[in-house]
């Protein structure tokens, strides 16, 4: 089969090769799932780079969030077990942790339906505690992570605020329902989200940027707000004034989605269950902007690295076309 190897960290578009490999073979628990979809997603880039809290063993392919097909012919969403991860014709996951694929959705938007939306619905109902009418600040709301919280928002009934970089991103983010959009590059983020908010502020702020982003989410919290700490796109990793903290009232909570996988896998397939009714009313749609073929996955991987894409993009083998 061919499957992206990584021999060595670096750039995605420098270290990854497209290469004629054995197909994997499951261990125990496993299953082979043939890969129809998989989506490129922020770890993958890290996990490249080798920046990323999972290392693993050389040469690997990466691709942490796939829609497969399994032997017997069902649709399932699942997260592949590196080495042998989703920019492959065939993949293995671990079967007790598989999901059904919604029917509503095709499969590039079912592998899209995983980590980004899972990850938003743990934030903001797990550990925020988001309520119908409180406002919702969204960094990086164009992206693939941001979209899905952004949508996950506007499903709970709150005000959603979307920041994002650049006038394509801007539209982007209004068409998925933000109530207000920010545009860092010519706005006052924390000037914009006072006015939009009476001078109160953002209730909750979902920031899976931090650097500068989570400076401006301090200011822009409201009394007895949350931030939810999702991750750190821009590379720099903030130092909380935990002072600030007390005297503002705001709550810092740390979201690491994946360790609910091994501490609480029941609360994953509930909230898959959430997810998936909310796809059947039409409340939540994944945004795929790009589906690309599997010789296209390495500059995929690069362009997410760099900040340019919007949505997910989606890598789709020639054995597993999109339906």
């Amino acid at each position: 089969m061919q499957a992206w190897q990584v021999h060595e960290n670096g750039e995605p578009s420098e270290v990854m090769r497209l290469e004629e490999v054995e197909r994997p073979t499951p261990g125990e628990g496993q299953v082979l799932l043939r890969v129809r979809a998989a989506n490129v997603n922020f770890p993958d880039v890290l996990m490249v780079r080798g920046h990323y809290q999972v290392r693993p063993p050389l040469p690997f392919t990466p691709g942490v969030e796939i829609c497969g097909e399994t032997e017997d012919g069902r649709r399932v969403i699942a997260n592949p077990a590196l080495p042998y991860g989703g920019f492959a014709e065939y993949a293995v996951a671990d079967a007790a942790a598989l999901l059904p694929a919604p029917g509503a959705l095709d499969d590039a938007e079912a592998a899209a339906l995983h980590i980004g939306y899972q990850t938003g619905w743990f934030g903001l109902h797990r550990r925020a505690h988001l309520e119908a009418g409180e406002t919702l600040l969204v960094h990086a709301a164009a992206g693939g992570v941001g979209s899905a919280a952004v949508q996950l928002g506007k499903a709970a009934g709150a005000t959603v605020i979307g920041v994002v970089g650049g006038a394509e991103k801007a539209a982007v983010a209004r068409e998925l329902g933000c109530d207000v959009v920010i545009d860092r590059r010519s706005e006052d983020v924390v000037g914009a989200v006072k006015a939009a908010t009476g001078g109160r502020g953002a209730d909750v702020i979902y920031d899976p940027v931090g650097g500068e982003a989570y400076a401006q989410s301090a200011k822009a919290v409201a009394f007895e707000g949350r931030i939810v700490v999702v991750g750190f796109a821009s590379g720099t990793i903030p130092n909380p004034a935990l002072n600030h903290a007390l005297v503002k009232n705001y709550s810092i909570l740390g979201l690491h989605w994946g360790l609910y996988n091994t501490k609480n896998l029941k609360l994953v397939q509930h909230c898959h269950e959430q997810l998936t009714e909310l796809t059947a009313r039409g409340a939540i749609r994944p945004l795929v902007s790009e589906r690309v073929p599997l010789g296209e996955a390495a500059a995929a991987v690069q362009r997410v690295g760099d900040g340019v894409t919007t949505g997910r993009i989606a890598v789709v083998p020639q054995n597993g076309a999109a339906v």
